[in-house]
């Protein structure tokens, strides 16, 4: 370390973070275990670079610089001392690793505190230098929505543009036709529409533009994708871009506040060159594309997917379906024939490509629904097709041909790829949300038969199941990170197949209401009985919350999509005397008010609540008891101190609960001790709640617990020592709970315990002598920094496998397949 004490001696703090951000670079490189700490850590000062730049700066103008900016000096020294100790550890030197790793968290929170006390307290120094106190202040709300972006990176990549699918044809001479019009910089378009029908490829030509290296090599950072859909909202739109670009999310009242925060993004980006992508745009969306159009910013480059041309905009490009050699390649893919010859003639599979008319979904889901299947079903297919009519429009052809793979499938897989139009076009469907649908209309009882249907799906490319991280896979039945995505003509292909039958005799009732309008069928009902077993109605941002009233008796599972900040739940639902399965979800940025809550309390059948962004302390005002309530999901929802201040204890709102589920919910701080009286508790799963400190003492009175998932809890500190009482706990995940510094003296009572993950445990020093009590002990999963604490016990442990985990994030899974 000889040469940074004079580098120290006379460095301003750009030096400083430079000689830190080169050595993490090292370490990094060097393949030091704990990947994702050095990589949050890194991500820190990403976001502190324009900050640390300012302070720089302004600092020479001061004769005696405020305590807090030595303090932060003496931060980065320390780091750099710190990551200098990190790359001279030896690869199996586990235990140094483990202090390295437990510094260098210490080290982030402390550079995080030092920069609240210089926006809270300091710099007031610096008279007439606002310009600087607002550049730091924003340079610090970049760093808190980095780090709020950091714990939801496993939910949501906004902004991202998708994945490409496996194999990708026929797209070399269009990507080069959009190249030529929007990289010339001074000369080319500005905006440029990229249309054809549905299914024809558009969203992946859009992404393989964005990933093209010469695009990003004109762009860099500033590629910006957004998925717009048929229900177009500018202030959705607007609080991406911002989510994306790690600038406060602005909240929005009005589309005259969007235009201003729209030109604010545009401006703080400066005269850097900036893509944006506005992806599946539907006509009638001329007055947004309007918005986009009028910004005037040199080097700004705007392109649009849509299946309308929008000629007032400019010449669109008209991507062409695929030539007969792409589409016959894509399909020996699709049907896994390979490029080799098969036992199905060529003749055949000509046929049925050409049936297909160039259209890359329709070929994929044929050749899917067809592969490894007999040649009499191939023939059949093609004499199928010969009997039906001519049809000329184009996409009109392309459900007809996806309607033979539909009908391929067997009871059971058609009606669970019906019930996916059950939710709004182009958003991610939560896996955990199907498990209940299907649990109580499908009678499928296994959380993994469910999971199975969509693999089935996803392998006939009628959906695409998404696992977020893939270590999830580990067969513990944990389903939160799995999610279903849908191209938007499949979509339609169910909704259509559901209104097959006039509104009262439909099983499945699917309404989506725009600005108020329902449909004709519902404000002309006489008090007629519908038949629907499936109730889902989604409304757009401007609803009123005014229902008419509807008879639905027979109606299992209601599903409910909105947007606004205010939402009351039907009052037709307190009749719905069969209703099992309640899904409320809201596609608004922060959680809703939810009333009318209390109407559910006269359902005997309901089995089942699922409420996704949803104030909790809005729902617990008035009493309420859900006797036949077995499970209850709140997914990124407030709850505060709503437990606590319940009308009611909420062992007698929740009698008979079974499984709760809280994922996501960022002001959750302690688990309030009234959760300790729900007696019939088996699975209790508190994931991905960062701030969450402190279990309930009492949670030993769960003696009915089977499961407890702690996953992702990053400032739990401790397990409390009642645990021991949980005679009945069968898995313990306490994965990435890194401020866990031990566990429980006597977990060795935990008698039935037959699993733990542990992965990322990374302050767990050493494990307790109870461990050797855990007779029923069959697996831990753990990494290779915490592989070494059971390694001593193995000789006494002979039954126990130790499985090391590897990391494997996903943040590329928000959008979906080909448009």
């Amino acid at each position: 370390m000889g040469g940074v004490g004079e580098l120290i001696g006379g460095a301003v703090l750009g030096t400083l973070f430079s000689e830190l951000y080169k050595r993490l670079e090292k370490l990094i490189i060097k393949n030091f275990k704990y990947k994702n700490i050095l990589n949050n850590f890194k991500s820190s000062l990403d976001s502190l670079k324009p900050v640390i730049d300012q302070i720089d700066e302004y600092n020479k103008e001061l004769d005696h610089p405020e305590q807090e900016l030595k303090d932060l000096k003496e931060v980065m020294e320390k780091g750099i001392e710190l990551v200098g100790e990190c790359l001279e550890v030896r690869e199996r030197q586990f235990y140094k690793k483990n202090k390295c790793a437990n510094k260098l968290l210490q080290l982030d929170k402390s550079l995080q505190a030092l920069l609240q006390r210089l926006v809270v307290q300091g710099i007031r120094d610096v008279k007439g230098s606002s310009v600087s106190v607002r550049n730091i202040e924003k340079g610090l709300s970049r760093i808190e929505s980095s780090l709020v972006l950091q714990n939801q990176a496993k939910i949501e990549a906004w902004g991202a543009a998708p994945e490409l699918p496996l194999l990708v044809v026929g797209l070399d001479s269009p990507l080069k036709e959009l190249k030529r019009k929007l990289l010339n910089l001074k000369d080319g378009v500005s905006m440029l529409v990229l249309t054809a029908p549905g299914g024809c490829g558009k969203t992946t030509l859009a992404t393989t533009f964005c990933q093209d290296q010469e695009v990003k090599d004109t762009f860099g950072d500033n590629i910006f994708f957004v998925t717009v859909s048929s229900n177009p909202n500018l202030g959705r739109i607007v609080q991406e871009l911002h989510q994306h670009r790690v600038s406060k999310v602005p909240t929005l009242g009005n589309e005259v506040n969007a235009v201003k925060w729209l030109h604010h993004f545009f401006k703080e980006q400066g005269q850097n060159p900036l893509l944006l992508v506005l992806d599946d745009v539907w006509s009638g969306s001329e007055s947004l594309l309007e918005k986009f159009d009028q910004v005037k910013m040199p080097n700004y480059k705007l392109l649009v997917t849509s299946r309308s041309e929008f000629r007032g905009f400019g010449s669109p490009y008209s991507l062409k379906s695929l030539d007969y050699h792409n589409a016959m390649k894509l399909f020996h893919h699709s049907a896994s024939l390979g490029d080799k010859s098969s036992h199905i003639p060529q003749d055949l599979s000509r046929q049925i490509v050409e049936h297909c008319k160039g259209f890359p979904l329709a070929i994929k889901v044929l050749g899917r629904s067809l592969c490894g299947k007999p040649i009499e079903i191939w023939k059949k297919r093609v004499i199928e097709w010969s009997r039906g009519s001519t049809v000329h429009d184009s996409e009109a052809e392309l459900l007809l041909c996806l309607q033979s793979s539909l009908e391929a499938l067997d009871k059971e897989m058609k009606e669970c790829f019906l019930d996916l139009g059950s939710f709004p076009e182009d958003q991610r469907i939560p896996a955990a949300a199907l498990i209940d649908i299907w649990g109580e209309l499908h009678d499928l009882d296994e959380d993994t038969e469910c999971i199975a249907n969509l693999y089935e799906l996803t392998m006939r490319s009628l959906a695409n199941l998404v696992v977020t991280r893939k270590e999830n896979m580990e067969g513990d039945e944990y389903y939160n990170e799995h999610f279903v995505t849908q191209h938007d003509i499949l979509r339609e292909l169910a909704i259509y197949y559901s209104k097959l039958e006039p509104a009262e005799q439909r099983t499945r009732l699917i309404i989506d209401i725009r600005e108020n309008k329902l449909p004709k069928w519902w404000r002309e009902q006489k008090h007629q009985l519908m038949k629907a077993r499936l109730l889902s109605i989604s409304t757009d941002g401007v609803f009123s919350g005014k229902w008419h009233n509807m008879q639905v008796p027979e109606v299992e599972v209601l599903v409910l999509n909105f947007q606004t900040e205010n939402y009351a739940l039907p009052e037709s639902v307190e009749n719905m005397d069969k209703l099992k399965a309640l899904i409320v979800t809201n596609y608004g940025f922060l959680p809703a008010e939810l009333s009318n809550f209390q109407l559910l309390s006269s359902l005997s059948n309901l089995k089942r609540i699922r409420l996704e962004r949803i104030s909790i302390l809005s729902i617990t005002k008035n009493p309420i008891e859900l006797k036949s309530l077995q499970k209850i999901s709140l997914y990124m929802c407030n709850i505060g101190e709503a437990f606590s201040n319940c009308s009611i204890p909420i062992s007698s709102a929740f009698p008979n609960i079974e499984e709760m589920n809280i994922d996501y919910c960022h002001d959750l701080v302690e688990l309030p001790a009234e959760l300790c009286g729900l007696s019939q508790l088996k699975k209790l799963s508190v994931t991905n709640c960062h701030k969450l400190s402190a279990l309930p003492e009492g949670i030993g009175k769960l003696t009915k617990l089977e499961v407890l998932r702690l996953k992702s809890c990053t400032d739990l500190v401790k397990l409390p020592g009642s645990m021991k009482n949980l005679k009945k706990l069968d898995l313990l995940d306490i994965s990435d709970c890194f401020s866990i510094r031990e566990l429980p003296e006597d977990i060795g009572d935990i008698s039935n315990l037959r699993k733990i993950n542990m992965r990322q445990c990374s302050r767990l020093e050493e494990l307790p002598l109870s461990v050797l009590d855990l007779e029923q002990l069959k697996e831990v999963i753990c990494d290779e920094e915490t592989k070494y604490l059971w390694e001593s016990f193995s000789s006494h442990l002979k039954n126990v496998s130790i499985i090391v985990a590897k990391e494997n994030i996903n943040l590329n899974w928000l959008h979906h397949t080909q448009t």
